[in-house]
Order: C-alpha cells, then structure tokens, then sequence
C-alpha cells in the first residue's frame, strides 16, 4: 500500500516507544512506575464529572465547527482573570479537541506549499510541532535550545526569518520546564510582526508551576500583543490544569482572522469536541480553585523528586514549573534502560529531538505516594 512518504520519515510517534516497552513489563507482572508520558492520575474533579453528566442532551446531534458560545465565553473569562487581558468570545476563540489536535492541523490552515513557506519550531520541543507542518507541507526550521531552553528572536537566523510563515513558542516549555518571559515574548512578536508570520505560543501548562517561584504564573503572548491579539495564537489545555486528559478539550485564543481561518478548516475536517465534553469544559473553565489545589500535588511531586536528584547529584535543569522535570545525565538512552530495568519509566531527552541528547524527562504524573517510592528506588539504584 502506497502512504504519505512523511510517514516514513518522520517513523512512529517517540513516546510510543517506550510505552511499549513500560506495557511489556506490566504484562509480565514487573512493578512499574510510569513517568513518561503526560497523563496525571489524580482524579477528575468531581464538579466536572457532574457537568459532563448534566449536558448529555437526550437526542444526540452534530456540534457546530464554532463550538458553544457558552464555552468561548468561559475561556475568554478564564484569559481575562489570567491574563488581564479582553478578548472576544464570538471571533477570537475556537473551541479544540486537546492541543495535539489544534497543534497539528493549524499549519494546514496557513501554510502555501508552494510559495516555500516554513515553520519555525524549538527543538527539544513537542513533536507535534514538526509532524502537523511536514503533513501540511511547510518546509521545517527547528532552532535548537540550550542553557536555559528558552527560545528568543535572536536565536533565529535571519533567512529563517524570511521564509517563517509560522514560528512555534512554548512556555512553559515542554519538556524542560523554561519559562519566557514578557521581554521574551515582545521579542518573537516583534521579529514575528516585521516577518509577515503569526506567533503561535503553546500555553497548555500556563496553570502549572512553581508559586515561589512564578507568583503571578507564566505570561502569556496575549499581553504583548496589545488589542485585538493581532498576530498571534495562544493554545490552551484542560489536560493538565483540569485533570481533563481523556475528554480531549482546549482553545485557541487570538488573532480574529487566524481564529476565522480555523474555524473554516474546522468545518472541513469535523466538529468542534461533543456538547457534553464542552458542558464539562465550561464548568472547568470557570473555576480556579481546583487548579491551585492540582498544582499544589504537582509542586510535591516536584519537590520529591527534585530532592532525590539533587541528592545524587544530578542536575535539574529549570523544571520550575510545566509537568515535567529535566534532568541532565551523560548518556539519556542507557539511563533511560537502567532506569527501566528498576521499574521506573522515563523518556530519553533525544525523543523531543535534537538538543535533547544528554537529558532524560520525567511527567509528575504518579501519585505523590508512587513519587515517594520511586524517589527511594532511584537513591538505592543510583547512590
């Protein structure tokens, strides 16, 4: 059968990998404490799961592209509380199924093949970033992070630039846990502004950080943009924030005739997330204070494991705020298949691409207890 060559190669999706690997295991009956992959366990917040069950409607019918008014709204409250900042819920909101699903297909909405346009990334990144714009055809330009893993204007050549139809942000980053700052931010928009090429800023872990650290959390590109978000896009999760994993829901939030040209490739591809999953989404959306308790979990976790490195002293590179921590090691593949051979899983850093060898990423996604377990198992393993 004949397939997209990007198929070939790009090959199978990294984490993919060595879930199998953490599957196999399990299936052997071996203990395992999984940290590769971004999916807390902490339960769903109870309010949420009662929204979901009130909205199941008794005939069941299409969603609109747009998504509900009532959950546009709740989003642009939720910017505003945030971030400070007014957005119209009618024209500057889009309603997603997670993140992976808007990252992926936004450069189809932009990008022109033939005119050569390309895409500008950080790597280590998420790889979605690269995969949605080799399907769409962009030509890809990743700018390798180091130091701190925060990309700047500076950091990107000028032919790149020139040919940047859309350049990628993420803070806080994925997977090191870097946190832009505005000043960072006002650099990529404004180099993004003069190169004809909208800004689009992964925001998903915007509500996960670090209090001490970030007192007023992450910034946003939605402050720097000024009024009407001319420019950019900010791509927001319930994942994280919500404990929403499983019922895949997010937003786009920005420029209006981006947000309109999504819209239109919305009515193309499907529809916007089911009205049920959107009357949980709202509910989410409008509350704060189960986020502030979820981060308080993840900040322990952070703690706990943090503190086992350091003991044995490896470096932890930024990890501040996001899911995840990065720790520097000397070789990520083999740390990664000791640490498999002792029940705890992680993701070698090469798997977010190049930039990443020498770094292993483990998500905060066990229970704090399973983090206390694997913090002991790592001492005796390493010490």
């Amino acid at each position: 059968m004949r397939l997209n060559p990007v198929f070939a190669e790009l090959g199978d999706y990294p984490i993919a990998q060595i879930q199998m690997r953490a599957r196999d295991r399990r299936d052997a009956g071996l203990p395992v404490i999984d940290f590769s992959i971004g999916d807390p366990r902490e339960p769903t917040p109870t309010f949420i799961v009662d929204a979901l069950r009130t909205s199941v409607p008794p005939i069941s019918q299409y969603p609109t592209a747009a998504g509900l008014l009532e959950l546009r709204e709740a989003v642009a409250s939720y910017v505003l509380r945030r971030f400070n900042v007014e957005v119209d819920p009618a024209t500057q909101v889009i309603p997603t199924s997670g993140a992976k699903e808007a990252i992926f297909n936004t450069p189809f909405a932009f990008i022109d093949r033939d005119a050569g346009d390309a895409v500008v990334y950080p790597t280590p990144g998420y790889p979605v970033y690269e995969r949605g714009s080799r399907f769409a055809g962009a030509a890809v330009i990743p700018i390798e992070l180091s130091g701190d893993f925060i990309l700047r204007a500076e950091m990107v050549p000028d032919d790149a630039w020139e040919q940047a139809r859309l350049v990628w942000t993420c803070s806080p980053h994925n997977p090191a846990g870097s946190v832009a700052t505005l000043e960072d931010l006002a650099g990529l928009y404004v180099r993004s502004v003069d190169a004809d090429a909208l800004l689009l800023s992964d925001e998903c872990y915007s509500d996960v950080y670090e209090d001490d650290v970030y007192p007023e959390g992450p910034m946003s590109v939605l402050q720097v943009a000024g009024e009407g978000s001319s420019g950019v896009l900010s791509y927001l999760s319930l994942s994280k924030r919500s404990g929403m994993t499983g019922y895949r829901s997010g937003a786009i939030v920005g420029d209006r005739d981006a947000i309109a040209a999504l819209k239109a490739l919305r009515s193309t591809t499907g529809t916007a997330s089911p009205e049920f999953v959107q009357g949980a989404a709202i509910a989410a959306w409008g509350d704060d204070g189960h986020a502030v308790e979820r981060r308080a979990i993840f900040s322990e976790k952070r703690r706990i494991l943090r503190a086992a490195f350091d003991g044995l002293g490896y470096t932890t590179v930024a990890s501040h705020a996001g899911l995840y921590l990065w720790i520097e090691v000397e070789d990520d593949i083999a740390f990664t298949d000791g640490l498999l051979e002792a029940g705890i899983v992680v993701s070698p850093g090469r798997f977010f691409g190049p930039g990443g060898e020498g770094f292993i990423r483990l998500a905060l996604v066990p229970t704090v207890a399973e983090c206390t377990d694997a913090a002991d198992t790592l001492r005796a393993l390493l010490s």
